[in-house]
């Protein structure tokens, strides 16, 4: 019996990261072996539920670099789902910023031709910064799958964010990198 395919979910700070543990669950559900990463600013500003979080998974979220020394802590990821992916880490990650631990995961999935898939959750004011639109194509150039534009996930007016946390739709990146490891398969 095969051990069951890694997937590193990673949060950023925004409204949707304080139901991540839905997509944890589903992911699970449809076998995944789950490991949370989320940014300092997703972990310190409390926009997860670390303990729901760590129950469903099993395994502790993770928001910092192992020290010098310490063994690694994750098995190796098979794919990478970020979600919700805000402005700020999308403009970094574009860029090679590899400030956080989360960014540097992301950066490296890139380098090592894992599936990666965004779904970002920000509003049309930061929508319509060039460095966005932008960022996004450089993400989509390297390979990475965002779920951005029609039939995927589009910005919100400013100050509605809270009303779309219901609908933000986990399940699309889910099949999403469901359907690239599978591409890989074939």
């Amino acid at each position: 019996m095969s051990s069951p395919q890694v997937l590193y979910l990673i949060a950023c700070a925004a409204g949707p990261a304080s139901r991540i543990v839905r997509l944890v669950e589903a992911a699970v559900t449809d076998g995944w072996d789950v490991c949370v990463i989320a940014t300092p600013a997703a972990e310190a500003g409390g926009f997860i539920d670390t303990p729901a979080v760590e129950a469903a998974s099993g395994r502790p979220v993770r928001s910092d670099w192992r020290r010098s020394g310490e063994e690694k802590r994750n098995p190796p990821a098979d794919a990478v789902i970020v979600a919700p992916l805000t402005m700020n880490s999308v403009n970094k990650w574009a860029a090679g910023i590899t400030d956080t631990y989360a960014l540097g995961l992301l950066t490296e999935a890139v380098g090592l031709g894992l599936p990666v898939v965004a779904l970002p959750f920000w509003s049309t004011a930061l929508d319509a910064h060039p460095a966005t639109r932008r960022s996004v194509r450089v993400l989509r150039d390297m390979g990475v799958r965002v779920l951005y534009g029609p039939g995927a996930w589009e910005p919100h007016a400013p100050g509605t964010g809270g009303a779309q946390l219901d609908g933000y739709p986990w399940r699309l990146a889910l099949e999403a990198v469901g359907e690239a490891v599978q591409g890989r398969r074939l």
